[in-house]
């Protein structure tokens, strides 16, 4: 499974540059840096989500989910949104 996230993940990211680079979008350091957190947040909540629903403990894994999955989505939308309006000031 992991295999396939880290091949889905790796093709992501060229087109992602390469998308961005076609436009003239630049991103700063900082809002790559927030948005590889926010996607290490994300996989590391999915992945605990995973192994703990199969111990069959759905609480544990909806919760962890919610606190530690939300605010990797949360950073990972700050991350566009900074890109976005500062590409909107130029």
């Amino acid at each position: 499974m992991w295999l396939v996230i880290a091949l889905i993940l790796g093709f992501g990211l060229a087109a992602l540059i390469a998308w961005m680079r076609s436009k003239g979008v630049k991103m700063a350091w900082y809002e790559w840096l927030i948005g590889i957190a926010g996607l290490l947040l994300v996989l590391f909540a999915l992945q605990n989500f995973v192994e703990v629903r199969n111990e069959f403990n759905p609480g544990a894994a909806n919760k962890f989910l919610m606190f530690v999955g939300l605010p990797g989505l949360v950073l990972m939308v700050i991350a566009w949104q900074l890109t976005a309006r500062r590409q909107k000031k130029a």
